[in-house]
């Protein structure tokens, strides 16, 4: 399959002025003010297919936002190549932009005061969206995000909810061949959150949408990756599917014991103590210890009495919680 979005040995440097404490030094940085360089991107190397669907994930100050930002055209990297949708960013910049579509947090596209659809008629002319291809798409994205009962109302009055579902449709207006999105389910409740990831899924699916998803919701990246970029210190640190890293870290379980009676001591060669509650035990296996029900079952009754116990794996968030301290993030 083609790629659409080819990163090579993408670096970014930034210059950044060094905060003096101290009277004095506060003083001098008027006349003589100091720098340093901060590599932001370090000989970045990514590609994406058309119709992927990409998880860019890491820890705050990773490098993700520069790169979503070198990839929107918005910044030119200090050296490297990248080709997106066959342009080159920020030097086709005007051309390129028709490609691609952008929903990043609290930054708006639409107009503030006005009825949402007279901001989906303003998106219209500007990337000039001829009139039965605009009526079409709308007719799609209505009925797709149900959007019929609040496109009519102002986006100050909408709640957060509605106004994630504006900003998407007003995204993909243009139907373009990318779509960057920036933590798109933050803050929304469970049946909304839902919705979006449906309506993320669809697009992808109807229009064959590339998606490039940055977010610290590993649900999100669950639900809809199939293919995730982990960036650490501006480097590329892991490129691959999130089936492979869930399968890596799934042998260590949590095992919820409830015992007859309150021992005054639970100790467990190869299991860590998560919680005690007079007679429940919550343990996990520590992660060089292999986990085997049947093992488990006789070297815990060899101990103890046990009444019941219940086995469940490590959640998403833990997963990306040892992710990154195995690449020490």
């Amino acid at each position: 399959m083609a790629s659409i979005i080819d990163f090579q040995d993408i670096c970014k440097t930034f210059k950044v002025p060094e905060r003096q404490t101290g009277k004095w030094k506060m003083l001098s940085n008027f006349f003589n003010r100091k720098h340093k360089l901060v590599h932001a991107l370090q000989n970045v190397s990514f590609s994406i297919n058309e119709g992927d669907i990409v998880g860019y994930i890491g820890p705050n100050g990773a490098g993700k936002s520069t790169t979503i930002k070198i990839m929107s055209g918005i910044l030119t990297p200090s050296s490297g190549n990248c080709q997106i949708c066959g342009f080159v960013p920020w030097k086709e910049r005007q051309e390129y932009v028709k490609n691609i579509g952008v929903v990043f947090g609290q930054k708006s596209q639409l107009w503030w005061d006005v009825p949402v659809i007279d901001s989906f008629e303003l998106l219209k002319d500007i990337y000039k969206i001829p009139n039965e291809e605009y009526a079409e798409t709308l007719k799609v994205l209505n009925k797709a995000l149900n959007l019929d009962e609040i496109i009519s109302r102002p986006l100050r009055q909408l709640s957060l909810g509605q106004k994630m579902k504006c900003e998407l449709a007003g995204s993909l207006l243009h139907r373009p061949k990318i779509l960057f999105l920036d933590e798109p389910t933050i803050g929304l409740d469970a049946i909304t959150k839902l919705a979006v990831r449906d309506f993320i899924k669809y697009i992808n699916k109807k229009w064959k949408t590339t998606i490039i998803l940055t977010t610290h919701d590993m649900s999100d990246i669950d639900a809809l990756t199939n293919k995730i970029i982990l960036i650490g210190k501006g480097q590329i640190l892991y490129n691959g599917t999130f089936d492979n890293i869930k399968e890596k870290y799934s042998n260590q379980k949590i095992i919820q014991v409830e015992l007859s009676k309150e021992y005054e001591d639970f100790n467990l060669d190869g299991y860590e103590v998560i919680s005690v509650n007079k007679n429940f035990v919550t343990i996990k296996n520590l992660p060089q210890k292999e986990f085997h029900t049947k093992e488990f079952i006789n070297q815990i009754t060899k101990k103890y009495d046990i009444v019941d116990f219940q086995i469940s794996s490590i959640s998403i968030d833990e997963v990306l919680a040892k992710l990154y301290k195995d690449y020490e993030l």
